[in-house]
């Protein structure tokens, strides 16, 4: 029996993201490399059952996502309110942020997350 819900398609591909981070993905890697010193553990496209999370701290279930022009359709729309709600059925809290939230104002996003994270972090 294996030891976890994630099946070997989903950790090959979950790999290949972490090789392929885009701009705005690398701004937020850096963002929140920034909170390692207060205690937070961010992972980069950490496999969460079916899913990949963009960002994870899994010991505090915070995913954070960073969305491209994929998501701004119907379609990306409704995989993410399907995804999101998966995702606190399991006890996650999901923050999102768009490209143009990381290149137009990096600072509001830091603060953001600061707020949403802040009772876990060492001070």
């Amino acid at each position: 029996m294996p030891h976890s819900n994630i099946t070997p398609k989903t950790r090959e591909r979950a790999w290949k993201l972490r090789a392929e981070l885009t701009r705005s993905e690398a701004k937020m890697w850096n963002l929140l490399r920034d909170f390692r010193p207060r205690g937070a553990r961010f992972r980069r496209e950490t496999p969460i059952g079916p899913y990949i999370a963009d960002f994870a701290w899994l010991s505090k279930k915070i995913v954070v996502e960073v969305d491209g022009d994929s998501h701004e359709t119907d379609q990306g729309r409704t995989r993410d309110r399907v995804r999101d709600a998966w995702m606190k059925d399991q006890g996650y809290t999901v923050l999102r942020f768009n490209n143009a939230d990381l290149i137009d104002a990096e600072d509001h996003v830091f603060l953001e997350i600061e707020k949403a994270i802040g009772r876990y972090l060492d001070d």
